[in-house]
């Protein structure tokens, strides 16, 4: 059947609910398929044709145009949700921006694909020359035209480039607003460019240079496309002035070596440090704390040093210090990582002491060393409470005939409270590991830091099928989803790697109801499974965050029942024959239910296409293409690949 074959609507019945239910229907179909807009005369040529009374014309002219508004909405939609695209794209490039010259050509690149038109550049200013000079292009093929070099005010790009304003020409040889030359006008005819739209590259106040897109035949450029080109323009703004502070940094770190060479040739700095340092052991080999050795500093320097958690430490901060191996200096404050082993604990704050001596930011440093032995050589006896925390909390998900009372009292002597409202949440890794030891490290790692945090925050913690599991109080006003991204952040703080949570719905009466736990684990673990196959690594969220498919993940639904009923046939008709009518399915719905599309996407012939949808349609029945059962039967599709175990 076409993508543009319109059904005939029913006759009027007399109703005017009834009519113009009947006229919108055809185009409701039409809308659904993503018919082309000639296709939307079809309903009222055959009511025409079949000599259908007036009004009942009347009702489908009607019903057309609200169609075809809403079907330019949809359109203009989708065009914005592509520039969106193509914007969020360049700007993941320029965070990562490693090579100046592939992040300019990809904005290029989009620039001329979202726009449509023939040929995309861009120039920058040269001060010393004091013209502008073509940097990248996209779609050229005159190699005059990409050498060449426009004073200011000359040509078109020269008078953005000297006003800082947009300028656009549908006819560029006839438009006299700007100084031509012959130079430029034989580049620009060589390549054949007629309309061109310029936007200048700002830095604050400052033209650094001028993005254009171009065509080689006369045409209009909306506001919406000038806009558009504007914002690329400011991403390549942007682009070129992070190359030029990362090679500022390069030279600033240069210096800081050189610094750090005097530094070490005063021994006497060194002497004088490591005499510290000998102080601060001695206060941990008599029994000091974490709060006696920041006390200790801070007589030390003459100032305030306080430990705090990593949460509350500067991320940027703290990252500087793993990198540089130095205490930083965080507004007035210097900070100093505590951490061992790859391992983030906290941090060394020194509060209100923007002028530090080498030799004290070195104190500093050593003290925060002291601390993480400190942390170290108490971990032997915070891991045996966890494992108690972990023993009370696997039976609390196995062993559901545990007495209730002294469920209570385990849980009292870990400072727990079971009748409180809780969130039992499960926890993975998504970071790869290069072998087995690593990924076991791993998860030591990551039941560490979760134990860590449930002892924090008076909950549970253990470790369960590859992952691990916590049971943590909920705070009021805050929700599930609130507590499952805030822990994935404080997790993939800790280990520094990203980790995926899945959360339950509150559970409540925990003694009092012997399988609220294990229940609370299973819809969590579904949760967690649903976010690593939507590609949300390192995310965190509860069943209310999936929407209607919300309802399928929480609690017991019989999600398996729903896929067998509506594409169990042919599931199983795959699995005996080892075809690809799932892959298809998936495939067709993706491409629009287009079979041209969807055999590029599969690559394969459209015969074979057609003719694996015909053998759908005979497992599935007829009416597998109507709009209610193709929702359905994409809605099992995606219930299906979450139900699929994970491969690894």
């Amino acid at each position: 059947m076409s993508r543009d074959h319109v059904p005939s609507a029913e006759r009027p019945t007399g109703d005017p609910e009834a009519t113009s239910y009947g006229a919108e229907a055809p185009f409701l179909e039409l809308l659904a398929r993503g018919a082309s807009a000639d296709a939307y005369e079809q309903p009222v040529l055959l009511a025409r044709a079949q000599d259908r009374p007036a009004e009942w014309v009347a009702a489908l002219e009607h019903a057309k145009l609200l169609a075809l508004r809403v079907r330019s909405e949809l359109e203009g939609r989708r065009r914005r949700e592509a520039e969106l695209s193509a914007l969020f794209e360049t700007a993941h490039d320029l965070a990562g921006l490693r090579d100046l010259d592939a992040v300019l050509q990809a904005i290029v690149q989009r620039a001329r694909s979202l726009l449509g038109t023939d040929v995309a550049y861009l120039s920058l200013n040269d001060p010393d020359r004091g013209d502008t000079y073509m940097r990248v292009t996209e779609g050229s093929v005159a190699a005059r035209f990409q050498q060449l070099r426009l004073g200011m005010g000359e040509g078109l790009g020269g008078l953005v480039a000297q006003t800082a304003r947009p300028y656009v020409t549908d006819d560029y040889f006839r438009d006299d607003r700007f100084q031509h030359t012959a130079t430029i006008d034989a580049g620009v005819r060589d390549e054949g460019l007629v309309a061109i739209l310029g936007v200048p590259l700002m830095l604050g106040h400052h033209v650094i240079g001028v993005l254009f897109a171009a065509d080689r035949r006369a045409r209009v450029f909306e506001r919406e496309q000038i806009a558009l080109l504007g914002s690329f323009a400011a991403l390549a703004a942007a682009a070129i002035d992070t190359a030029n502070l990362l090679t500022e940094t390069r030279s600033a770190l240069a210096g800081l070596e050189r610094a750090n060479e005097i530094i070490r040739d005063r021994s006497a700095v060194i002497e004088r440090a490591s005499d510290v340092h000998d102080r601060l052991a001695e206060l941990v080999l008599r029994g000091g704390g974490v709060h006696d050795v920041a006390a200790a500093v801070s007589e030390v320097l003459d100032g305030t040093v306080e430990f705090t958690d990593v949460t509350a430490a500067p991320a940027q901060a703290l990252e500087a210090f793993r990198t540089e191996g130095h205490a930083v200096r965080h507004e007035d404050d210097w900070i100093a990582a505590v951490a061992a082993g790859g391992e983030l604990f906290g941090a060394l704050v020194l509060r209100g002491h923007p002028g530090l001596d080498p030799v004290d930011q070195r104190t500093l440093e050593r003290a925060a060393m002291v601390t993480s032995l400190l942390l170290l050589a108490r971990r032997s006896a915070a891991e045996a409470e966890q494992r108690v925390r972990g023993e009370l909390l696997d039976d609390l998900l196995d062993a559901r005939d545990r007495d209730p009372r002294l469920l209570r009292e385990r849980a009292s002597r870990l400072h727990a409270d079971l009748d409180a409202t809780h969130v039992v949440l499960a926890a993975r890794l998504d970071g790869p590991a290069a072998d087995a030891d690593q990924e076991a490290d791993a998860r030591r790692r990551l039941w560490s830091a979760a134990s860590h945090l449930a002892a924090t925050r008076h909950g549970l913690a253990a470790a369960r099928d590859g992952g691990t599991v916590l049971l943590l109080p909920l705070d009021a006003g805050h929700t599930a989803t609130d507590l499952a991204r805030r822990t994935a952040r404080q997790l993939g703080t800790a280990v520094h790697e990203a980790v995926t949570v899945g959360a339950s719905a509150p559970v409540e009466d925990l003694t009092a109801r012997p399988d609220a736990v294990a229940g609370a684990y299973e819809e969590g673990r579904r949760c967690l499974d649903a976010l690593r196959l939507l590609g949300r690594t390192g995310d965190g969220a509860a069943a209310e965050d999936f929407g209607f498919l919300g309802l399928l993940l929480a609690g017991d639904r019989d999600i398996g029942g729903f896929v067998d009923r509506t594409i169990g046939q042919v599931v199983a008709y795959d699995e005996r024959r080892g075809t690809e009518l799932l892959r298809t399915l998936d495939a067709y719905f993706a491409c629009g239910m287009s079979p041209a599309r969807t055999k590029d996407a599969l690559h394969v012939h459209v015969n074979t296409v057609a003719q694996r949808l015909e053998r759908v349609g005979r497992l599935l029945g007829d009416d597998w293409q109507t709009p209610s059962r193709a929702l359905e039967i994409q809605l099992a599709l995606r219930l299906h690949r979450l139900a699929t175990p994970i491969r690894k």
